[in-house]
């Protein structure tokens, strides 16, 4: 599928990305955003939505940024 959520990137983190969704508030919201912007990229490399190249790239990197610092909670949560 399309679906680059984070859940479905990261088959082995799953019940950490479920644990921390459901208790950490800042967390969550970096989910949701990550989501949001997620969906945007893969618009535009679809072609649906005619973006510069400078948006696209500065929306990639944000979704990194955002996937760096998930993936930071992620790992210290398993410790």
């Amino acid at each position: 599928s399309d679906s680059h959520d984070l859940a479905h990137e990261l088959p082995e983190h799953k019940e950490a990305i479920h644990a921390l969704k459901t208790n950490n508030r800042h967390f969550a919201k970096l989910f949701g955003e990550y989501d949001l912007v997620n969906k945007d990229v893969l618009r535009i490399e679809k072609g649906v939505e005619a973006r510069s190249d400078e948006h696209l790239e500065n929306l990639k990197k944000r979704r990194l940024a955002l996937k760096d610092e998930m993936m930071q909670m992620i790992e210290s949560f398993e410790g």
